[in-house]
């Protein structure tokens, strides 16, 4: 384990860009063997805002790291967060707990108020008005979103106590999770099932992005499906009956534009459809 904290510790600028261009050329590959849906759209074309936003999220977080670097030193060196402050442990379970803790924080924690807050809402809207989801969808967020985003990861750093090995590994495996759970491939329903207990598995996610409520604001995880386990907002849907995209905003033209996305958080509020009762499973 101590050999995997040290490399995660300092690993490589291009380790880390390979492993985002390799998993989104695996799972594209993937989708083309083992579809969920059949989707009869254009790949590439469908594919270029998403490598368009993908790009902008590297810009973003490239250009604050420079403030996770100094918090997780910061938290190193004072003995700060949650996972210092605890009993000694083995260093396999300081890095599972501080992944762990990062999920909440960074992702969970932010995907459930970026869908409770109007304007944040709005922000994340650019995510959810994929009409064709597949491994590309997974970065697919607005500017502004992925700036919040990084600023949930940074306060989760300070709450948690993360060095930056684990920040590095939360990344990583945040990275492999996105794709993996946005693909559109067809796993074996047990398969999916008994994956979704401990993990975020691709049916589990793909219910989050249903066009209506309230399975639009379920299943909120990236990483671990314990959260949404945890605090009840853990959902199911055949995944044959899965419609993507958002019922109030379902202009598929515009939804496919990069001008008309890099605007969409400025218009009008207005909330996807409620089906009455629906509960959580």
């Amino acid at each position: 384990m101590e050999t995997i904290f040290n490399y995660f510790e300092t690993i490589p600028t291009l380790h880390r860009s390979l492993l985002l261009a390799g998993g989104i050329a695996l799972f594209w590959l993937l989708e083309g063997a083992f579809p969920l849906v059949r989707f009869s759209y254009k790949k590439w074309k469908h594919a270029w805002p998403n490598f368009f936003f993908t790009a902008t999220t590297i810009v973003v977080n490239f250009g604050l790291a420079f403030l996770l670097l100094l918090s997780a030193d910061w938290v190193k060196t004072n003995h700060f967060g949650i996972i210092n402050w605890l009993p000694s442990m083995p260093l396999w379970l300081y890095m599972i707990l501080g992944v762990l803790l990062l999920d909440f924080f960074g992702a969970y924690l932010a995907h459930f108020v970026e869908h409770k807050v109007k304007p944040l809402w709005m922000i994340h809207l650019v995510h959810h008005t994929d009409h064709h989801v597949d491994t590309t969808t997974g970065n697919r967020h607005h500017p502004l979103e992925s700036v919040i985003r990084f600023i949930f990861t940074l306060m989760g750093v300070f709450i948690v106590g993360t060095p930056i090995a684990i920040v590095f590994m939360y990344q990583s495996l945040s990275v492999v999770f996105t794709q993996l759970t946005h693909a559109n491939i067809k796993l074996p329903k047990k398969l999916d099932k008994a994956i979704s207990y401990i993990f975020v598995s691709p049916d589990m996610h793909k219910v989050h992005h249903h066009y209506v409520l309230p399975y639009t604001d379920s299943n909120y995880g990236n990483i671990f499906s314990i959260w949404d386990r945890l605090f009840g907002t853990y959902m199911e849907l055949d995944r044959e009956k899965l419609v993507y995209g958002v019922d109030v905003f379902p202009d598929e033209v515009k939804n496919g534009q990069i001008s008309e996305l890099l605007k969409q958080p400025f218009q009008n509020y207005q909330k996807p459809t409620i089906i009455p009762g629906k509960d959580v499973v």
